[in-house]
């Protein structure tokens, strides 16, 4: 991982995070693969995060989902480069749950980014 870029770097450990979710046996017997109580999900496939400008303004990106545009500033790590990341938008179902995949993807430059905030980890089908 480039030293220079640590937001690439928390990025990347984000996305290895995901594709290593996606592998987990999620059953419920003696043999799963996770300690704890079974209502705490352990098999979340995707960390969501907003990404902030260096003017604090939020990245948010249009996306158009069964014939309705609409936009969102939440996002499923796809990739990441030293130099940028693609990212998944994510649609709201008007819960704030964030987690319909819209099939929308964007390649944001890391320059233009200086903050990420993570919201919290859910399960997005089609991934």
């Amino acid at each position: 991982m480039n030293k220079e870029n640590c937001l690439a770097n928390i990025l990347k450990v984000i996305n290895v995070l995901q594709n290593n979710a996606e592998k987990l046996d999620c059953n419920y017997s003696c043999t799963r693969p996770f300690l704890g109580d079974i209502t705490n999900n352990p098999c979340f496939n995707t960390r969501l995060v907003t990404l902030y400008r260096c003017d604090n303004s939020l990245v948010t990106l249009p996306y158009t989902l069964n014939g309705v545009t609409d936009e969102t500033n939440v996002f499923r790590i796809e990739n990441v480069t030293d130099n940028s990341v693609t990212v998944l938008l994510l649609g709201d179902d008007g819960s704030q749950t964030y987690n319909i995949n819209t099939n929308t993807y964007a390649t944001i430059n890391l320059g233009c980014i200086c903050a990420v905030r993570c919201i919290g980890d859910t399960t997005i089908t089609n991934v």
